[in-house]
């Protein structure tokens, strides 16, 4: 061969060996030595939340993954309220009788598009109900929002009212996402956790392989996650399936004029079941037998046709004005501010706080804390005395739940099976 062609060949063998070293440069990622791919979507670097877990997930929610919230309408009325009243919850779960109002404490609410009315809204509700006037933060950690969606708006009313309502002494941070996607919910999720100790979802969407990739999210020390369970009445949705979320499902409310509780039992519509993915956490064994992680956790009142008053000026459905609303996505603000309520009599805010919801109790020995709700079904569950799936542990009786709260101190940090 001569030098021309020698010289020929060794230039085409190093391109060839240029080109294949390229193959696995920083267009492919790389998980365990193997090319792949992963449909895992990950959280905007500005909310400094992309972990290892989340890049490691070998699956993910699926491409168009949503959340949703589980909020229903019984009724609307222009000008006069309907539903539930402040007064009337608060009597019925034992918030009237509290000492603490959540003050020093900032509970984040977080909703996708929010509401270009809620501060308005929210100065009328406190104005008809005679609460204590505060001024709404709000923060939208992945830019500025142009759509006004409806739907969104109402649930955004009726979070941060009834927030307000139950620890009238906290803050309200509004965290707003710039759509329902995954990635922009919880780049709102990481934004709401950095700057409150309580976070509260109203909103969900179905499970999804790698899930637990994601709890990195809601494992944060001193912050209290909390989140509705659905309203579909079926089996277990993301992230309130979490084992570091509080899940909330949710009861029919029936109180007399004065607000004592006549009757409450599970509701239809309220979520619950075994997660497809997650083993039983720690905190959960003694309470079922599934293997799995259960949910939901806790419950309070979802019944649209008990619900609770929400003003709402954006126009929903062609109106505005007082709604009577229910569904899940009404108890996990609620919740969110019980635990404020409990935050602000402790020295350090709780973590992985469903260690104390459960560890303030044991499954032989718990209605002194909660109520036990023992009649009502959804559609693959039925409650009964003590936990089910379908209102979990039960209700709240707020003085003595909220003051073992208070004082609860964990023996040992147990982190979710997997």
């Amino acid at each position: 061969m001569g030098l021309r062609s020698a010289g020929l060949l060794l230039l085409a063998l190093l391109i060839v060996a240029l080109l294949l070293a390229g193959c696995g440069g920083a267009g492919t990622p790389s998980i365990g030595g193997t090319a792949t791919t992963t449909s895992a979507p990950t959280v905007a670097s500005a909310a400094a939340a992309t972990t290892a877990a989340d890049k490691a997930a070998l699956h993910g929610p699926p491409a168009k993954w949503e959340g949703h919230p589980p909020i229903h309408v019984h009724r609307n009325q222009a000008t006069a309220p309907v539903g539930y009243s402040p007064a009337k919850v608060r009597h019925a779960y034992g918030f009237d009788a509290l000492a603490g109002s959540g003050s020093g404490q900032t509970i984040a609410i977080v909703d996708a598009y929010g509401s270009p009315t809620i501060q308005k809204d929210l100065n009328t509700f406190c104005t008809q109900y005679g609460l204590a006037a505060t001024t709404v933060t709000i923060a939208s950690p992945g830019g500025k929002v142009t759509t006004t969606n409806a739907g969104w708006a109402l649930e955004t009313s009726l979070d941060v009212e009834w927030a307000h309502a139950i620890a009238p002494g906290a803050s309200i941070l509004l965290v707003v996402a710039k759509s329902a996607s995954f990635t922009d919910l919880l780049t709102a999720v990481d934004y709401g956790a950095a700057h409150a100790s309580q976070v509260s979802m109203s909103w969900g969407g179905g499970e999804f392989s790698g899930e637990t990739g994601y709890d990195t999210h809601f494992n944060k020390t001193g912050v209290t996650f909390t989140c509705s369970s659905g309203d579909s009445g079926g089996g277990a949705q993301w992230p309130a399936s979490s084992s570091y979320v509080t899940a909330v499902g949710g009861t029919t409310l029936n109180l007399d004029s004065s607000g004592s509780i006549t009757s409450e039992t599970g509701w239809s519509g309220s979520n619950g079941g075994p997660s497809a993915y997650i083993s039983v956490p720690g905190y959960q064994s003694g309470w079922q037998t599934t293997g799995k992680r259960t949910m939901p956790d806790v419950s309070l009142i979802a019944d649209p046709n008990t619900g609770v008053a929400v003003y709402d000026s954006t126009k929903y459905q062609g109106n505005s004005g007082w709604w009577e609303v229910g569904g899940t996505s009404a108890g996990a603000p609620m919740w969110a501010a019980l635990f404020a309520v409990a935050n602000g009599s402790r020295n350090t805010p709780l973590t992985a706080t469903n260690m104390a919801v459960y560890g303030i109790v044991t499954p032989s020995s718990f209605t002194t804390d909660y109520r036990d709700i023992v009649t009502g079904s959804n559609s693959g569950y039925k409650a009964g005395p003590g936990y089910d799936m379908v209102t979990g542990i039960g209700t709240p009786k707020a003085v003595a739940a909220i003051g073992a709260l208070g004082g609860y101190t964990p023996a040992v940090v147990v982190a979710s099976s997997k």
